[in-house]
């Protein structure tokens, strides 16, 4: 929800609401600022999968769990499958704000939390650990030949070596992970459902990972 209102008041005149939403104010012009908009969207995508991640865990169930006194097939559909979980993360955490923020984006916006979220979200973005998305964004600049627009000036010697430095600690981070999930795949090691082949776990690992990106 404050990604999409930060997005959708990227053109409106701030003086508008300076003095009546002081606070989602503050928002706009600190997510406004040069190349700041990209950066809050990488890090508040990690944000989002980190706490969705937490939610799942928190929501997950036993091996034989059963609620309500429901029949074995309705608890294995709601609570083996992780359907429940799904359907309250979705109307209750996501789709309801979107929802919101689409009609009310500065009323969604005015508070301290969406200001700390903004704030936080663009820390880790600083912190490196996301920059390989970086390489990708300019890997495709170069095969499409359009150069990576951008809202602040040209980066010094200095900063083009910081910018570097954690574009390589993101690579390093994200080829290691890569070799954990991997590796954890190929030994039956995850929570796919018993007697997926490792070969087709791999194969549907991937094809999500496309459909996330598309989405």
């Amino acid at each position: 929800g404050g990604q999409g209102a930060l997005v959708g008041l990227q053109l409106i005149d701030k003086n508008k609401y300076a003095d009546t939403h002081k606070k989602a104010y503050k928002c706009t012009t600190l997510a406004h600022k040069g190349d700041n908009m990209e950066r809050f969207i990488v890090g508040r995508q990690f944000l989002v999968v980190l706490i969705v991640f937490a939610t799942n865990a928190c929501g997950a169930t036993g091996g034989n769990a059963t609620v309500l006194g429901l029949p074995t097939g309705a608890n294995t559909i709601f609570l083996g499958s992780g359907l429940a979980m799904i359907l309250t993360t979705i109307m209750l955490g996501q789709l309801t704000a979107q929802v919101v923020a689409a009609s009310c984006m500065l009323d969604f916006i005015n508070n301290y939390f969406m200001l700390f979220s903004t704030y936080v979200s663009l820390f880790i973005e600083f912190s490196g650990l996301l920059h390989c998305v970086y390489l990708v964004q300019i890997f495709f600049a170069k095969i499409t030949r359009k150069p990576v627009e951008s809202n602040e000036p040209p980066r010094s010697t200095p900063q083009n070596i910081f910018f570097w430095a954690r574009v390589m600690l993101s690579v390093t981070v994200l080829g290691f992970s890569f070799a954990v999930t991997l590796t954890a795949l190929f030994q039956g090691k995850t929570a796919m459902w018993e007697g997926v082949p490792a070969g087709a776990s791999i194969a549907i690992f991937f094809v999500l990972m496309c459909f996330v990106g598309l989405m």
